[in-house]
């Protein structure tokens, strides 16, 4: 395993933010139920989204990649799998919305993951697949993978949770159209990190089907019966990635640029900026491009993350920094990530010298007036990894990040971009 070693760095300097992987994953699962070839432009090519294209090939579609350009060939909605099996390794959203197009199979495929992935709740989304219809079960205990999958989907009305995943949410929306008969889909609980659910309707929107809801959130109608058309798209840059460098320039005091955003979007994580501005930073906003500037000091903020889950390894970092308290809220779904990344970022902030409180559904972190630097744990988890280390860069010493083989998961040029921008950083093998 890798581990980084950081050191206290100036940043300057101009990069361009990596494709997002939401619209990645979503692109690509509609592709495979559209009816003809979809082109897609500059996708994400991380361990995520490559669990993902391969489970579209498995699934019946042609996948044909001419650069950085790649082609779909769509099964429109009649599924019929290659295998039987689906590996969607470290992907939660590959493993639970390729759970609900296997409801559109007459055969039944089993989709599991890694060790991380055989932990992540999926009980409400198969018990709802059953509702409408499918063959669907765990074989995991309380609800965890393996799963079992197999259709068809009759249709009908039902409700999900809202409070554990938004994903349950996209999953039902993207198979829905395929079912036999209308379906009227009623979420229950707070629908948390709703912006995901946004660009899974714009992305359906956009390839034809027909959904309509309440302007909550709280309620979908979407007919049975539908075909979708295939899409031609060009993937757009990451907030959630690019928050990591901005962050990294607001508290080193230093001016970096990130390349390839478009703040009109529907990505929630755009909500950075604005955050950055609260902290304290200097945010010009362009076109296609965000820049932070870190020259002044930093003051402590309070925010409700439950749209912005990403967001808050990075935010914790920069409240690390700032005087006073910052506090973020509503995130008791960060306990069901790729590790409980509540628990975690409390327990490595405090290894750097920082006054942090874990509650059951938010952090409380206490701005430190300097860094230690120290040997900190990522979980296997690339939000932590990239998060720990733009603390390194502000910590006195030294910060090993141990274990951060899967910094490609959402950002495979991370180490490489930071590097540009002048983070002294090594990595160790």
């Amino acid at each position: 395993m890798s581990a980084l070693i950081v050191r206290p760095s100036k940043l300057s300097g101009v990069i361009t933010a990596p494709p997002s992987k939401s619209y990645t994953h979503r692109a690509f699962m509609i592709a495979l139920l559209a009816d003809g070839e979809s082109v897609i432009k500059n996708p994400l090519i991380g361990y995520d989204t490559m669990a993902t294209i391969e489970a579209v090939k498995e699934m019946g579609a042609e996948v044909i990649q001419e650069g950085n350009t790649w082609r779909v060939r769509g099964t429109g909605g009649n599924i019929k799998p290659r295998k039987r099996f689906i590996d969607a390794r470290n992907s939660g959203t590959t493993i639970r919305m390729m759970s609900a197009i296997a409801a559109l199979s007459p055969q039944p495929t089993k989709l599991t993951g890694d060790q991380s992935i055989l932990q992540r709740p999926m009980g409400p989304l198969i018990e709802t697949l059953a509702e409408l219809g499918a063959k669907a079960k765990c074989e995991g205990k309380d609800g965890r993978p393996p799963v079992i999958v197999a259709g068809e989907l009759e249709g009908g009305d039902v409700e999900i949770t809202g409070s554990i995943s938004s994903q349950f949410i996209s999953a039902i929306l993207l198979a829905a159209p395929y079912a036999r008969g209308d379906v009227n889909l009623t979420i229950t609980g707070e629908l948390r990190s709703k912006p995901y659910v946004e660009i899974t309707l714009e992305l359906l929107e956009m390839a034809g089907a027909k959904i309509t809801h309440d302007g909550k959130f709280k309620a979908f109608k979407i007919p049975g019966r539908q075909v979708l058309k295939p899409i031609n798209l060009t993937i757009p840059g990451d907030f959630s990635s690019a928050a990591f460098p901005l962050g990294a320039a607001a508290i080193t005091g230093s001016t970096v640029k990130v390349n390839n955003l478009d703040i009109k979007g529907a990505q929630g994580d755009k909500r950075i900026v604005p955050l950055l501005k609260e902290f304290g930073a200097e945010v010009r906003v362009f076109k296609d491009a965000v820049e932070v500037s870190g020259e002044g000091g930093l003051n402590g903020i309070e925010a409700d993350c439950g749209d912005n889950p990403d967001l808050v390894p990075v935010l914790a970092v920069i409240g690390s920094v700032a005087d006073g308290e910052t506090r973020l809220t509503n995130i008791p779904h960060l306990r069901f990530k790729e590790t409980d990344r509540l628990r975690a970022l409390a327990t490595e902030l405090r290894k750097l010298g920082v006054e942090t409180t874990e509650l059951p559904d938010e952090l409380k972190i206490e701005g430190a007036k300097y860094l230690q630097g120290s040997t900190l744990r990522s979980y296997d988890d690339h939000r932590m990894a990239m998060a720990f280390t733009v603390a390194g860069l502000v910590a006195r010493g030294k910060t090993i990040v141990e274990n951060v083989d899967n910094i490609p998961v959402s950002y495979p040029s991370f180490i490489d971009d930071m590097r540009k921008l002048g983070a002294k950083i090594e990595l160790i093998k």
